[in-house]
């Protein structure tokens, strides 16, 4: 690439000559700069057109540096001509020769100058994108256009112009520990129940596009035998994600916001900025202690009742998932709304409930679905959970990731 940039540049300059390649070096300079910092006024015009934002962030600059440095090839060319014009007819033609012959062997010269500019510009985004691919699409086996992200990224460390790529690349570092995160997490792949279990993401398991995400056998078994990235593009659950623009910008604020804990939390399972507050996280239903504390408040039950009642339980609650997360949000997945009949066994059905959370050691939970109202009074007590529903008491204990 180089070597072609420095040939095309170099005969480019020679046939345009030295004013035209001074000023174009000058714009590739100045548009260089000034096309992350204008990007925001392009961004505003693509928005009206283009609606993904990513996409829209992604090429704003190159808009920007490609109008900016068509406004330099124009008065370039403005300068040239009035000089042109005046070798033309205010000099003899042995005059009009000499200027020619210096302009363009001086504009040989600068173009490749022009070249090593723009080497150096295009460096860049080939430092971003190959900063992701080489973490998310490291096999062989993938698309070309990964294959080859990663090829001119592994030439720049070869080569040098990382070092040149990293020194003027405008992004902020959240970008980059974006991508060691999704990096971490495509190479770690049990990593993805203790990311679920994060709490600022525990209301998004329960959005529909999350569930429809979570079932998809496709998506579960590429992310955990390792498959290609190009798996996950085709997957149609993850493109409707990806096209929905209010769910990425709500998973993308939620990320930014706890960037650096949630990395921290990924490598070591504990959060610094949310286990300060012990209700938070996914809690399963103990089955065996909440079934013994409720046979407590009862005397002489027959134990065909109670093998009846423990058999029930382990079907109802197995699933069961209390959920409290940040904001005073709360969730019951699976939760049995039990039905009874005269000379009939109990039946149930699962339901999922939200509600909120109140309160810190003493807690007061409200959760509603279905037609169904809990309120329940809670403390934690060794590192279980307790909750009041009533003639109900729940054991819970915390999910491990």
């Amino acid at each position: 690439m180089a070597l072609i940039l420095w040939l095309f540049c170099a005969l480019l300059g020679h046939k345009q000559g030295a004013i035209r390649a001074s000023i174009s070096f000058v714009g590739i300079l100045v548009s260089g700069l000034l096309a992350w910092p204008l990007s925001g006024l392009v961004t505003r015009l693509l928005d009206l057109v283009v609606h993904h934002r990513i996409t829209v962030w992604m090429i704003s600059p190159i808009i920007a540096f490609v109008i900016l440095l068509a406004v330099f090839k124009w008065i370039g060319f403005l300068v040239h001509r009035k000089v042109w014009i005046h070798y033309y007819y205010a000099r003899n033609e042995l005059q009009l020769a000499f200027w020619q012959r210096l302009n363009r062997r001086v504009g040989l010269a600068i173009g490749f100058l022009n070249a090593f500019a723009y080497l150096a510009l295009i460096s860049v985004p080939i430092y971003n994108v190959s900063y992701w691919t080489m973490q998310i699409a490291p096999f062989d086996q993938e698309k070309f256009t990964f294959k080859l992200m990663n090829r001119l990224g592994h030439d720049l460390e070869s080569t040098g112009m990382a070092k040149v790529a990293c020194a003027i690349d405008p992004l902020p570092d959240k970008f980059f520990k974006t991508a060691d995160l999704v990096g971490m997490l495509r190479q770690n792949p049990q990593l993805a129940g203790r990311l679920a279990a994060y709490p600022p993401f525990l209301p998004l398991g329960q959005r529909d596009e999350f569930k429809s995400l979570i079932a998809s056998s496709d998506f579960l078994n590429t992310w955990q035998t390792f498959g290609l990235f190009s798996q996950f593009s085709d997957n149609p659950q993850l493109q409707s994600l990806w096209q929905n623009q209010t769910t990425v910008d709500l998973v993308w604020n939620l990320t930014e916001a706890n960037l650096g804990d949630l990395s921290n939390y990924l490598r070591t399972g504990q959060s610094a900025k949310y286990d300060v507050e012990p209700i938070l996280g996914c809690w399963d239903v103990n089955i065996m202690e909440s079934l013994r504390m409720a046979l407590r408040s009862r005397s002489n039950v027959p134990s065909n009742e109670m093998a009846e009642m423990r058999a029930l339980w382990e079907t109802a609650y197995a699933k069961t998932v209390f959920i409290a997360a940040p904001d005073s949000e709360a969730f019951f997945t699976d939760f049995p709304q039990f039905m009874t009949q005269s000379n009939q066994p109990p039946t149930y059905t699962l339901v999922a409930l939200q509600g909120s959370w109140q309160g810190g050691g003493d807690y007061e939970v409200t959760l509603a679905g279905n037609g169904l109202n809990k309120s329940a009074s809670g403390r934690i007590d060794n590192s279980e959970l307790i909750l009041n529903m009533g003639d109900e008491r729940l054991i819970l204990d915390r999910e491990k990731h």
